[in-house]
């Protein structure tokens, strides 16, 4: 088991590679390292772009952008996964991930599985099959604001 700032990253990347069993969609996990004061949503969006979410053929990568010390995750979808579910399913599984934060006392990895586990359940229903992988299922440790 390896944890980084309460997050048990081997059972978030197993949990990564179970979703994306049945999906051709892709799902990677960014923890921020830094605490920083700016716009979540704009920080997910730059590690979506710079660990090359945007590049699976369908456009369906999913980013789950995770600020440990704030308590926070934003989700970025690309075009193709975006145009499936809608805004109102990305609020909900955000959602479902800060109120788990909230109950953890400081172990946000359910919160973390839970949110996964939603996202490959929704690629796997508009994007069923199996992916030849290209994005790593690695945990991201972003350092950057």
């Amino acid at each position: 088991m390896r944890r980084v700032q309460g997050v048990d990253v081997t059972r978030v990347e197993a949990a990564v590679r179970a979703a994306e069993a049945t999906t051709t969609g892709e799902i990677r996990v960014a923890l921020a390292r830094i605490y920083f004061w700016g716009d979540m949503q704009r920080a997910a969006e730059r590690a979506f772009r710079r660990l090359r979410m945007d590049r699976t053929r369908q456009r369906n990568g999913v980013l789950v952008f995770v600020a440990p010390l704030r308590r926070g995750l934003a989700i970025i979808g690309d075009a193709g996964i975006a145009a499936c579910v809608g805004p109102p399913f990305w609020r909900a599984t955000v959602d479902l991930a800060i109120k788990s934060f909230a109950a953890s006392d400081g172990d946000l990895t359910a919160g973390i599985l839970d949110t996964v586990a939603e996202i490959g359940r929704a690629l796997a229903a508009h994007f069923p099959g199996a992916g030849d992988n290209r994005i790593p299922d690695s945990v991201a440790e972003d350092s950057r604001r």
